[in-house]
């Protein structure tokens, strides 16, 4: 293995006592590490490096974590495929309104469509008066600009904006004036019945990185050149001073900003090499191989990436109505809606495995198997009309046993693995309280009912009443009302008594799948 900076291995430490299990925020400011850290011990063992610093701290680091690549933000050329109007001869990226919002991964297919590929397309949207912001709010925040929360665009008598006419529009981005400039945009056809009017985008990314390819001096010029981009109407007056391509420290584009429209007077110095690259880059723009066109219907909602698109219109006949409603956000709402999906994709998944995986041995001396016994707890939950929290806590009450540095098997050999805690930890990484705490305290709910209820041990089976032993026996009277007062006491209690019906053998329940929709609802 390379060697790793001490730093760099200790300011990523994942344990609970360096980082918020909810949120991974650091706990500690990086000068709280003590001078001269050096580890002291290190050894490879299942899957991780386990660490011993020269200050007495212990960390554990997955090895596949050591090994990722470094990630960007997303928002550069990097690992994005640079399209041509060709690139979308089988069709373009879509989904069905309906689908999308019942559908987690049609979800994130469509917001996964717009960081690739800088777009995608809704469709079947309803034709009402401003769903083009729930469309929005889908996914993220409107950025509310000069134009409202929303604009129409449509013939206006009085325009303040090219865009209200029913004129030609050249590839372009929007509000290059502004800074930050909204970085997403949303166009929802209500009307269209207008001879002309297509729309039309072009990769400016595309474009850019052809600018380079082909003229790489005049790429450099557009780079280094800050352009003022102004707009000015009767309440309004902003500006902001950028190049029509922006690239990261990395040489990597990052932005593109360009609308003839709305730039100001250039003055200094190298005008002429400017506006030859300036020529140049507009040129490329304009060819008809980047330029996609396709007409928007009534129902069709466009979402754009308004820092690499340009987009466009071709000029329409008022013979019929055309009338679009748009909208701004911001990528990074989607770029953290799109993680949250896939991480909570990712976390079921590996719940699912335990289920289909180590689940499938045998339960702690039962009848059934790990993942029966659990998914019966949960369908007593669910049958019992438990809240969604509680039937959750009831479905998963049991992973500690996979989780910890002892096994369920340990258990039964005498040795306390603690699962109830171990599960609850690892569960938080996804979880909030309402979750965890049911698990975290449903073996001391079951102590406690041993000590409390008339009966209920008897009722225990012989394996229950082993473990029982092995976790400290029933409750004494002072621990029992410590018990009962602490906040999640109460659902614990719940759990536990769903855990002693769930060990029925051969009973039929639904599968882990049926519950997926239930779980991400809880998610963080």
């Amino acid at each position: 293995m390379t060697p790793l900076s001490p730093y760099w291995l200790r300011d990523n430490c994942p344990c609970a006592e360096c980082r918020a299990p909810g949120n991974g925020q650091k706990l500690f400011q990086i000068n709280d590490l003590p001078e001269g850290l050096a580890i002291a011990a290190s050894a490879e063992v299942a899957g991780n490096l386990e660490v011993l610093w020269s200050d007495g701290h212990r960390s554990r680091y997955p090895l596949a974590w050591l090994d990722e690549e470094r990630e960007g933000d997303g928002r550069t050329e990097e690992g994005k495929p640079l399209w041509t109007a060709a690139d979308f001869a089988r069709g373009l990226p879509e989904a069905e309104w309906a689908a999308y919002l019942a559908d987690p991964a049609e979800q994130a297919s469509v917001l996964a469509a717009v960081r690739r590929s800088g777009f995608a397309l809704l469709r079947g949207v309803p034709t009402t008066d401003r769903r083009v912001l729930t469309v929005a709010q889908s996914f993220g925040y409107v950025r509310v600009t000069n134009y409202g929360e929303l604009f129409d665009v449509r013939v206006e008598p009085d325009p303040n904006n090219l865009a209200f006419t029913s004129a030609a529009i050249a590839p372009h981005t929007d509000n290059p004036y502004r800074d930050p400039v909204p970085t997403l945009q949303l166009l929802h056809c209500l009307e269209n019945s207008a001879t002309g009017g297509d729309s039309g985008l072009v990769d400016g990314f595309k474009a850019a990185a052809l600018l380079r390819e082909e003229a790489p001096e005049d790429f450099a010029v557009l780079t280094r050149t800050p352009v003022p981009f102004v707009f000015r109407d009767r309440r309004t007056e902003l500006r902001a001073d950028r190049p029509l391509i922006d690239v990261d420290a990395l040489g990597r584009i990052r932005e593109v900003r360009f609308n003839n429209r709305s730039i100001g007077t250039l003055r200094g110095d190298g005008l002429d090499a400017f506006y030859a690259a300036y020529r140049r880059f507009a040129a490329i723009t304009l060819r008809p191989e980047l330029q996609l066109t396709f007409r928007l219907d009534p129902g069709d909602c466009l979402i754009f990436d308004n820092t690499r698109l340009l987009h466009a219109r071709t000029a329409f006949e008022q013979d019929g109505r055309r009338h679009l409603q748009g909208c701004y956000a911001d990528l990074d709402s989607l770029a953290s809606t799109l993680a949250v999906l896939h991480r909570r994709t990712a976390a079921l998944d590996a719940i699912a495995e335990l289920f289909a995986g180590e689940g499938a041995g045998e339960y702690l001396g039962e009848e059934v198997t790990m993942a029966e016994h659990m998914l019966q707890a949960a369908a007593a939950a669910e049958a019992a009309g438990a809240a969604p929290h509680l039937i959750a806590a009831a479905l998963l009450h049991d992973v500690g046993h996979f989780q910890g540095a002892l096994h369920g098997r340990d258990l039964m050999k005498g040795q306390d693995n603690r699962h109830s805690d171990t599960g609850a930890d690892w569960l938080a990484r996804w979880f909030g309280p309402e979750v965890t705490e049911p698990v975290r305290l449903h073996v001391a709910a079951k102590r406690y009912l041993c000590a409390v209820e008339p009966g209920y041990r008897e009722r225990l089976s012989e394996a229950s009443e082993y473990t029982l032993q092995v976790q400290g026996g029933p409750m004494g009277p002072e621990e029992a009302a410590a018990f009962a007062e602490l906040p999640g006491a109460a659902d614990a209690v719940a759990v536990r008594r769903w855990d002693e019906q769930a060990k029925t053998a051969g009973a039929e329940t639904p599968g882990f799948d049926h519950y997926r929709p239930l779980l991400t609802a809880l998610m963080y």
